[in-house]
């Protein structure tokens, strides 16, 4: 019986705790939520002020009177008076604490997630609002795996995509409309969302067995086409669409040229090499990739995306496809020069696992060849690259080797950052751990 009483009270001591414990984290720096309940408080001690005369009034006019027992009871005449200041400032603080959670509660309630309180969203949201100023740079696949990471640790985020695609619904819409291909900055958008349940679904959907016109198409890809005839600018319609599917940061094109890639291709056993262009082609085309380029070869960079380098903590460059995705943008020379320019750290994420068409056989010192011969040298600070085998999770998956004499050149992080259900990509919560433990080993604690 007493173990039993001991421990009901031991529980219950516990649970005080815990609701302190949660009180107290209200009032803790970075909230946002102090300066507004000292403006509570300010404007409640006025009124209490006004409450008071009318007190002292009836005091005054107390004696003699049938209500003399009451005030004496309500305004607890017969304690001394320092605790009866404290029962009142206790009992007051009380109240419009208990007040202001309840009105949260109302207001906040139906936009919370079930299983998360409104001090762990609004927590969670002001670290992210000051979080690290990331500037990412590639597309297609590889950038939206980053991006589903990066986002959930700063809202300050400039997702940097190329323009140069021209296959499937974007090349349709990229001919038939002539705006600038919509589907890497599609995915962006739906990784950045702070919802990516339904919206980010239908942004995703593409149309199937229906008329041939539409077949094909994506529902983001449309909506951005659209925005675009509707705002007049294609970049403007990428801040709208953001608007809608409320993004943790922005997406912005590396040129708004109408750009398109060239690559120089060796045919297999063979010296000759034939040029292709369009970035669809790319990879249809046999043989080993020599050199890709933009036409027009110096298209000016979307001025945005420069503010964003020049200002950046972090810029990481990649994953993603090297020849079409990652090279595009380095290839807009006032990027490159940004990024050379720029006091952030700058880390390239070498690709998981060689892509058909464009990097079979490729290592990790073959990728970071390919950039050097097109850019120049001494671009990065780091490279980060995975040090697990794909192979080890699906046979058909040829990973990307790591030469032991690369780390006498640069400097190298290696590290487990493999999605396990999709071998060939990065996890997003494993390579997001190692970009911020490598910026915060650079910067110090950072306020996240």
């Amino acid at each position: 019986m007493i173990q039993a009483l001991e421990k009901n009270g031991k529980n219950f001591m516990d649970n005080i705790k815990e609701k302190l414990k949660g009180l107290m984290r209200w009032l803790q720096p970075g909230l946002g939520i102090k300066r507004w309940i000292l403006a509570i408080l300010l404007g409640t001690t006025i009124l209490a002020l006004g409450l008071a005369v009318f007190v002292i009034d009836l005091y005054r006019k107390a004696p003699g009177t049938w209500w003399l027992p009451l005030v004496n009871i309500a305004s607890l005449r017969n304690l001394p008076r320092l605790l009866r200041v404290i029962i009142f400032e206790v009992m007051g603080m009380g109240i419009i604490v208990w007040g202001v959670i309840g009105l949260n509660r109302s207001l906040l309630g139906p936009f919370l997630r079930p299983g998360h309180t409104i001090v762990d969203r609004l927590e969670k949201h002001q670290s992210k609002k000051h979080g690290p100023k990331i500037v990412a740079i590639g597309g297609g696949h590889g950038l939206a795996t980053l991006l589903r990471g990066l986002k959930t640790v700063s809202h300050n985020i400039y997702a940097v995509v190329t323009v140069a695609d021209d296959g499937g619904s974007s090349g349709r819409l990229r001919e038939s409309l002539g705006i600038l291909p919509p589907g890497d900055v599609r995915n962006c958008l739906a990784a950045l969302s702070d919802d990516e349940d339904l919206l980010s679904q239908l942004f995703q959907y593409r149309f199937s067995n229906i008329d041939e016109s539409l077949k094909g198409h994506s529902f983001g890809n449309l909506f951005i086409s659209s925005m675009a005839e509707i705002t007049g600018s294609f970049e403007q319609a990428i801040a709208e669409s953001g608007r809608v599917l409320a993004v943790s940061g922005r997406v912005i094109p590396a040129t708004l040229e109408n750009v398109q890639l060239i690559a120089d291709i060796r045919k297999p056993d063979s010296k000759e090499i034939s040029r292709v262009v369009g970035e669809s082609k790319v990879t249809e085309t046999t043989g080993i990739i020599q050199q890709v380029m933009l036409e027009p070869n110096n298209p000016a960079a979307y001025p945005e995306v420069i503010q964003s380098v020049l200002s950046a903590d972090l810029i990481v460059i990649g994953p993603g496809s090297l020849y079409t995705s990652i090279m595009p943008n380095l290839l807009v020379k006032d990027i490159t020069s940004a990024i050379r320019a720029s006091q952030a750290l700058k880390i390239f994420i070498c690709n998981v696992a060689t892509q058909v068409g464009e990097t079979e056989g490729y290592t990790c010192g073959d990728h970071l060849r390919v950039v050097e011969e097109h850019v120049g040298s001494n671009i990065f600070d780091i490279i980060v690259a995975n040090e697990v085998s794909p192979s080890e999770y699906n046979q058909n998956v040829e990973g990307v080797e790591i030469e032991a004499e690369l780390s006498l050149k640069y400097n190298v992080y290696q590290a487990d950052l493999i999605d396990v259900e999709h071998p060939w990509r990065h996890d997003p919560d494993k390579i997001t751990q190692v970009l911020m433990d490598l910026l915060r080993e650079r910067t110090g604690p950072l306020t996240m």
